[in-house]
């Protein structure tokens, strides 16, 4: 049975012997960072009428869960040659069709206006460019995925080589 491009609860692992053509993780820009601090930094404000060392404790607290969850949602983007994952979907190779990438006034439209509302997702704000990944699979209702990128070029590279 072919493997389905529906999310999984667990990404799977690049199968035994298959080489890594791309990886991307899809980490969060600087300034996220500094929003974090700044939301964790607001903890102060809360608990500093209680103690001064309460308000540091909760911020420093603060910023330790925001951290972690940033790092645990942080999604990767992996083509081998058989397979291509992105997020929580993978897809065998052979389903992929054609891909192209989108920056600047383009990559808005297709995040809104242009998106189809079957599209699998998996775009970061802090992201601009975008990836459209067609998918050929008869079995699959899912017309293309659409990923955020750094690196567009390169990710369209790999996916077009066979």
């Amino acid at each position: 049975m072919p493997e389905s491009s529906s999310p999984a609860p667990v990404p799977p692992k690049p199968s035994t012997g298959a080489a890594v053509i791309y990886r991307e993780k899809l980490w969060p820009n600087v300034w996220i960072w500094i929003i974090a601090a700044g939301v964790a930094g607001a903890g102060i404000l809360v608990f500093a009428p209680i103690s001064t060392a309460a308000g540091f404790t909760a911020a420093g607290v603060l910023f330790v869960i925001m951290a972690v969850l940033l790092i645990l949602s942080t999604p990767a983007i992996v083509v081998t040659d058989d397979s291509l994952t992105v997020g929580r979907a993978s897809i065998e190779r052979r389903f992929v069709g054609a891909v192209e990438a989108f920056r600047g006034p383009e990559a808005t439209a297709e995040r809104g206006t242009g998106l189809n509302a079957l599209a699998y997702l998996c775009i970061r704000g802090w992201i601009d460019p975008v990836v459209k990944i067609e998918i050929t699979d008869p079995s699959d209702q899912t017309p293309y995925w659409l990923a955020s990128s750094r690196h567009p070029d390169e990710l369209t590279a790999a996916l077009s080589r066979r």
